[in-house]
């Protein structure tokens, strides 16, 4: 065996080491950062994401439903983004039906957990957005 330090290792030591040294890193929450995002307008994610450039192409909606599919099939893993585009999806028109047998039809590649695990970020958006009505 050797005793060569792993490289990963040290980056990730000398990573630690400078949040360490960021004033205030310790208080750093993601679902702070999270509510600071705001969700892009309709018009714009068509303008971007949609058919507006593309003309007979996917429309915004379409398009964030697949990535919903696409994170789920991932099993989900980073909660900010995947709470985000189901934001996205929803201002872009889908429903909350829409998502839901987005993520089921994912099941079927994805698995269980990896379903399980969507509905309920999903879910959390979904009661964030009761609370606004």
């Amino acid at each position: 065996m050797s005793d060569t330090p792993n490289p990963f290792e040290a980056l990730f030591k000398q990573a630690q080491e400078m949040t360490k040294a960021i004033p205030m890193a310790d208080a750093f929450s993601p679902k702070v950062f999270e509510a600071m995002m705001g969700t892009m307008p309709k018009d714009m994610m068509e303008m971007m994401f949609g058919n507006a450039v593309n003309t007979g192409g996917l429309d915004a909606k379409t398009r964030l439903l697949l990535t919903i599919a696409g994170m789920t099939t991932q099993g989900a893993q980073v909660d900010t983004v995947f709470r985000q585009t189901v934001r996205h999806a929803l201002e872009a028109g889908a429903t909350e039906q829409h998502i839901k047998e987005t993520i089921a039809q994912t099941s079927v590649f994805a698995g269980l957990p990896s379903m399980t695990r969507a509905l309920e970020l999903a879910d959390q958006v979904f009661e964030e957005n009761k609370g606004d009505a």
